[in-house]
């Protein structure tokens, strides 16, 4: 996939028609992932663009806001005095000033794209426990099934409390352990059992089903949006 790096606006030659470029052809990337039903990394990458040019939007003003001014005109239907900047914006200013209000309507369309996609995959998924779930469930399986495939992919899963910042945040991780065939011997209760005599560290995990009625990609879809899931779910 064509990358679009974090310092994309900055980075190389200021130019507009330049930056434009780069930025279609990021987005035209992103088409494509969208269009297969793949969500990651593309809309955690759109994200980080669109905070990052929302912040350099924010320090251009602040630094406009510095400059000193003189009274330009008055506007007496409004009440409003109008200022103008003594100092004029260089050449560089005014590119990536072009350069950002071009990029963030794009990338805010591309957004609610990816988001309305996320939305749409999670209302076809089905999640449930499989069996009892224990008091303790920081750490448990999700078996992932799919209509029409008689493949069950078993991950493992992890919840850790984080610090940053003076907060606290909730993450997950998630990793494959096994890939099973579902038949009428090996349930999922069965493949619940087998993973309990293979790995004796989680002797009553707390496991979970995640249905996906439709064919959507796993690692770059199925598993991200699971592991938002499960933060709904586990409890820490």
């Amino acid at each position: 996939m064509t990358s679009l790096p974090k310092n994309w606006i900055t980075e190389g030659l200021i130019d507009f028609e330049y930056k434009k470029y780069q930025l279609l052809a990021y987005l035209q990337e992103t088409n494509k992932h969208f269009n297969a039903m793949k969500l990651y990394p593309v809309l955690a990458e759109l994200i980080d663009h669109y905070r990052d040019l929302n912040e350099l939007k924010s320090g251009k003003k602040e630094m406009a806001n510095l400059f000193p001014k003189t009274l330009d005109s008055i506007d007496f239907q409004k009440g409003r005095l109008n200022y103008q900047s003594k100092v004029s914006e260089d050449g560089i200013m005014k590119e990536l000033s072009l350069i950002t209000e071009f990029a963030l309507p794009k990338i805010t369309s591309k957004i609610d794209e990816g988001r309305a996609i996320y939305d749409f995959v999670e209302e076809q998924l089905e999640f449930e426990p499989v069996g009892i779930v224990p008091i303790y469930n920081q750490e448990g399986y999700i078996l992932m099934t799919r209509d029409k495939k008689q493949d069950i992919h078993a991950f493992r899963y992890k919840s850790s409390l984080l610090h940053f910042a003076g907060e606290k945040f909730r993450s997950i991780s998630m990793w494959l352990v096994g890939v099973f065939q579902r038949s009428l011997v090996n349930t999922l209760e069965q493949i619940k059992m087998n993973l309990v005599h293979e790995i004796k560290e989680l002797p009553n995990p707390a496991t979970w089903r995640i249905h996906s009625q439709r064919e959507f990609p796993i690692e770059e879809t199925l598993v991200p949006i699971s592991k938002r899931l499960l933060l709904k779910s586990v409890s820490l």
